[in-house]
This record gives C-alpha cells, structure tokens and sequence, in this order.
C-alpha cells in the first residue's frame, strides 16, 4: 500500500517560535452551532412531520441503509448551515455535526452521499414514483398544510388581526429546465414562484412558470390558508396584501364575497391622475415654496372601464419630491371610518416592503437553486429550503429581546451555526468542545436556553 507522507505547511514565525500547520487535527466540526438547529426542530418536530406527512416512501424498507427522514435532515440542515448543492454532502457525510443532526449512531456510520440524495429530489414526481429508480414521492399540498399547521402552533393565542402578504420574484434559469420561458419584466429565463407569509411565517411556497400573470392562482393559493385561519380564529380579522401586479377583480371580488379585508397596489393611469389633480398641485406649489418633499392623501371611489365588476375605495397618495411629482394609489375594501387615508397607506400598505426581506431571505437559503431538469423536482427543491426557513425563523423567534432578533439567516448562520469544535465520541457521550475565544457566547446561551423552553410549553 502507499505510504502517505504527513504535510507540515510553515508560515512566518513569531519571535523564536515556528508557526505551522497540518490536517491531523483529528475529529473537527465547523458547524458545531447547528445543534442549536437540532433542537429548534425537536421543539416543533419540523422534519419528522415534513417526511411523515408530505412524502411517500415506496422503497423496500429491508433494503433501505438512510431513511427518508434521515434523508431529509441531511438536506434541510445542510441548507440551513450554507451548503446549497448536493454536491457539498460528498464530503458532509463525515461530518460529526450533521451525522449528530441526522441521527448517527455509529462513529463509523456515514451519511447518504450526493447520488442517494439526489434521486431523492428526482424522485418528487408522484407520476414516476413505479419506476426502479424513483419509489419515493412529494406531495405539495400536504407541505402547504404542514406550514399551516406550524403557523398556528406558533400562537399562544388568538391575534386580533393577521395580515397575509403575497408576492412573486423571479428564480432566473440558466439551462434547459421543464417549464422555462423568457419573462419580459425580469428580462430572462425564469420560474416565478408565489411567497405567502405572515410576519415572518411562511404559509405557502410554490413553483410556477413564467409564462403566467404573476397573480395567477393566488385565489387557489390563498383560499385553504383563510378557511383554516377561518375555522381556528373566529374572530381574527384577515387582510390580505399585495403590490400592483394582485390587483385584480377575481381576487378582490372574492374577498368582498367572503368577508376579507384586502389592500392592493393600483398601477397609475391618466383617470386616476386626473381624480387626484388638485391635491397633486397643491403639492407642487408648496414643494416650490418650501423646497422640502410634500406629501397629501385623498380617497375616491374608482372602477374601471372594463376590467372592475364594481366600484372600490381608492386611496391616493400625493407626493411631490426633488425629483417632480411621484403619485401612488391603492385599492381597498376597508372603509374611512375603519382607517384613514395616511394611516392605510403609511402604516397599511407600505409595511409590505417586508415582504422583500422575507424574499431576500428565500434567497439566503437557496430556494432559487432550481437547476435540476423536471419541474417537480426543482418544487421539492424549493420546498427543502423552505423547511429549512422555518427552522431558522424558529430559531430566530429563540433570540428575541437579544441584539440580532431581527437578523437574516445569513447573519445567526454566522454568528451561531458556524463555531469551530473538538467533538470526542466515546459509548456515553458525543463531545463538541468549542472554541474558548468564541465572542458570542452568552447570546449562544440565551438561544440555548429559549429553545428548551420552547421544546417544554404545551
């Protein structure tokens, strides 16, 4: 056998001393923070009910080395910690942090490597699941009803009011995808994938072509959510929001019909403009007199030639800036007496801009890594990393009243997930023993502590 020869890589000394390095450190982790991903998904038990409810599994268990959950974890936790490819996992395998995670026993039991967790994703077409290499099967309206789910256990209680945003961005394609097509507003070769939240909860996440209006089956998306909303909050009030590109009669028409609240971006025309011009020019004449941006509201009644079966509040907001007259207009169904003008366009309308952050958020955990070539397999994609989102908000919601409550996945990745450790197994114990000069220790520890608390409450 060939002999390996051990590497001592030398640097610049200090002082007297030599400074070196090798890769005999023994059984190392970077990711030793991730058991604090361990135990916001034991607090709600995430992946087990993502693999028990929305898959099935029609391998020979008699044959099976890596179970389906097992599987799961890999993937889930491995985007969770940065790792967006399959590709990684070749080498995550023998890590003892994730084979900790994952549920290893035997200091000498490896993961499922990139093949095992590639066929799981290729395999997500229930139309294949017959096939030799394709027994195991997705199905999206179970993980949809699991996020429900998971949303209303993040409740103590009732909540006066709940406010749904819908929004859809564009995952740009770069090769021969199932259902690709050019999208003319994002200029490229795109999915254009439906978001809806609430806060930071996630309540749905689908995968669509392009080649559609970007509202599109929101009606269908949204109505299981308020049924359910519905059946476990009697009294909540439901606002469902969204940008100019919802704003469209069936969707509207269908709240007014079912006693839901909706405010809506209104794309500007030469009428609305015209309904709003005295207000417009009194702010031009006050931003030449004054120099500072000017802004006034006003409401109106408002429909369409054409495409309105009824007539619909409209409010308009009347800016003048720097850079001349910057008129906005939303619809609503809310009336004056429930919300004035400023207050459902500054504190109704404009809070959707968080919506973005949960968007850039998606992003931050790979959901747009969609370059698999079946439509459904790169939906299971996006669901995994969608799961992989609620485990962060969980873990999020643990650091609340702590300087990073509000951060980016990116951010509590960096700050607690990614810590250096020793990690020494022996019958009774697997040890990770951390890096001594890790300068966010005690906001590990807060974490920590939440999340046990958290696991304990009914």
């Amino acid at each position: 056998m060939t002999e390996c020869i051990q590497q001592t890589l030398a640097f610049q000394a200090v002082g007297s001393r030599r400074v070196e390095m090798d890769f005999e450190g023994g059984e190392v982790t970077s990711d030793a923070g991730a058991l604090l991903l361990g135990e916001a998904d034991s607090a709600r038990r995430i992946v087990g009910r993502f693999a028990g409810r929305c898959f099935t599994d029609s391998r020979n268990q008699n044959l099976v080395t890596h179970s389906l959950e097992s599987l799961l974890r890999q993937r889930v936790f491995g985007l969770a910690l940065g790792y967006e490819d399959v590709n990684d996992h070749e080498t995550l395998r023998d890590d003892a942090a994730l084979r900790t995670l994952c549920g290893a026993e035997d200091s000498e039991e490896r993961l499922a490597g990139k093949s095992t967790l590639n066929r799981v994703e290729v395999s997500a077409g229930a139309e294949r699941r017959d096939e030799r290499y394709h027994k195991i099967a997705f199905d999206p309206s179970k993980f949809h009803g699991l996020l429900r789910d998971l949303f209303f256990e993040a409740h103590a209680a009732e909540p006066a009011e709940i406010v749904l945003d819908l929004d859809a961005t564009d995952f740009v394609l770069h090769g021969g995808q199932e259902g690709r097509f050019y999208q003319g507003y994002y200029r490229d070769y795109c999915y254009l994938p439906l978001y809806i939240f609430c806060g930071g909860h996630l309540l749905h996440a689908e995968l669509r072509p392009s080649n559609i209006d970007a509202a599109l089956g929101s009606v269908e998306a949204i109505a299981p959510i308020v049924s359910a909303i519905k059946k476990r909050w009697s009294a909540c009030r439901i606002i469902v929001r969204g940008d100019s590109g919802f704003c469209r009669d069936d969707l509207m028409d269908w709240c007014e019909t079912r006693g839901v609240s909706y405010i809506l971006g209104l794309a500007q025309n030469s009428r609305l403009r015209e309904r709003c011009s005295h207000q417009r020019e009194k702010a031009r004449r006050r931003f030449l007199r004054t120099g500072e941006a000017v802004r006034y509201y006003t409401s109106f009644g408002y429909r369409t030639k054409k495409s309105w079966s009824a007539k619909r509040r409209v409010v308009a907001k009347c800016e003048h800036l720097s850079k001349g007259a910057n008129p906005r207009f939303v619809v609503t169904n809310l009336l004056a007496s429930e919300i004035n003008n400023r207050d459902l366009y500054e504190n109704g309308y404009c809070r959707r801009g968080d919506m973005e952050n949960r968007i850039m958020e998606q992003l931050e955990l790979f959901a747009d890594r969609t370059s698999c070539s079946g439509f459904a397999a790169n939906q299971l994609r996006m669901a995994l990393s969608s799961m992989a989102y609620v485990l962060m908000n969980t873990l999020r919601g643990a650091l609340a009243g702590t300087e990073i409550e509000n951060a980016h996945p990116n951010t509590i990745r960096l700050r607690l997930l990614k810590i250096g450790a020793r990690v020494r197994t022996s019958v009774r114990r697997i040890l990770f023993s951390c890096a001594s000069g890790y300068p966010w220790r005690d906001l590990f520890l807060s974490c920590y502590s939440n999340l046990q608390a958290l696991g304990t409450s009914p």
